[in-house]
This record gives structure tokens, sequence and C-alpha cells, in this order.
């Protein structure tokens, strides 16, 4: 894993359990401030999440997203 680059001002990490509308649970996505980690809700204890890190992110989401206003 890269030396961070970045950091938040607060906590190391953020995780946001992510269910769907109409009942069960997606997954969890973990953000800390170099990296986003993904580990859905059907892996198994011990299971290594998959990430991605921030630098990775940003240009996946230049390439891959819609311009929007927040």
């Amino acid at each position: 894993m890269p030396a961070a680059k970045y950091k938040f001002s607060g906590q190391e990490s953020y995780d946001h359990n992510i269910s769907k509308v109409t009942g069960g649970f997606v997954g969890t996505l973990r953000v800390k401030s170099s990296t986003i980690l993904w580990k859905p809700s059907d892996a198994r204890s011990g299971t290594p999440w998959y990430s991605v890190t921030l630098d990775e992110f940003i240009e996946f989401a230049k390439r891959k997203s819609y311009k929007v206003s927040k």
C-alpha cells in the first residue's frame, strides 16, 4: 500500500452500510483518506476487501462519470 498523500481531519475511516430500498444488505463501503474499499454482503469473515486508491478512483470518475451539480 502506498504512503498516505491525503488525510481526514476527523476519523481515520468512515463505513457506510448499503442496503436495497426493498430491503436486504448489499455491502459495506469504507472510505479512508487515500483508499476506497468495498466488501459485498456475501463475503465471508476474513475475506479481504476490494480496494482502489483515491487517485485511481479520481481518474475513473473523470473518465466514466457525468458532470452534475450538487
